[in-house]
């Protein structure tokens, strides 16, 4: 098993999104790269704590390799725009890449190189080693999720606005 953290704007679209992947054993959602410890969602939303809503996905390599999640990952975000995805904006929306190993940095920075020609603006998809990481805390648990709005990007339908409902209001992720 191989495991990498994934910022792509909302995290329960993007969890959502690799949860149906051939090879995918487990993703979870969370915070990374922040500055506090075990912040709250609040704390994220705010913008001060500089977490990324992140999922941590953890897959089978015998299965699908890391190319094949980055190729996978690039499909659904805009590499070019920082501190958004689709309608989600703010600095826990940036779209980045946590690793562990070094042999993974290797080959995502190789992989975030080549698609640096392929773009007209540049690529500002973080890529770096993971410093931090808190699961979803308890105060999203009472949260049932009410659907998922979607919006189209390279031809892919990706969740990025999955709305809960709380206490019988509608809530955006």
């Amino acid at each position: 098993m191989r495991e990498i953290f994934l910022a792509g704007g909302c995290f329960w679209g993007l969890q959502k999104y690799f949860d149906q992947v051939v090879g995918i054993i487990t993703t979870q959602v969370g915070y990374a790269n922040g500055r506090t410890v075990n912040p709250t969602y609040e704390e994220v939303c705010c913008g001060d704590s500089n977490f990324a809503e992140t999922v941590w996905v953890r897959y089978n390599e015998n299965i699908i390799d890391l190319k094949g999640i980055l190729d996978l990952f690039f499909r659904v975000i805009d590499p070019t725009v920082r501190n958004r995805q689709g309608n989600d904006f703010g600095t826990q929306y940036r779209t980045g890449i946590y690793y562990i190993s070094a042999a993974d940095e290797a080959e995502i920075r190789r992989y975030v190189a080549g698609l640096r020609q392929k773009y007209a603006r540049p690529v500002v998809t973080e890529v770096e080693k993971l410093r931090n990481y808190y699961t979803v805390s308890s105060e999203l648990s009472g949260k049932t999720s009410g659907g998922i709005l979607s919006y189209w990007k390279g031809g892919v339908s990706i969740c990025w606005n999955v709305y809960t409902v709380t206490n019988g209001q509608i809530m955006a992720c």
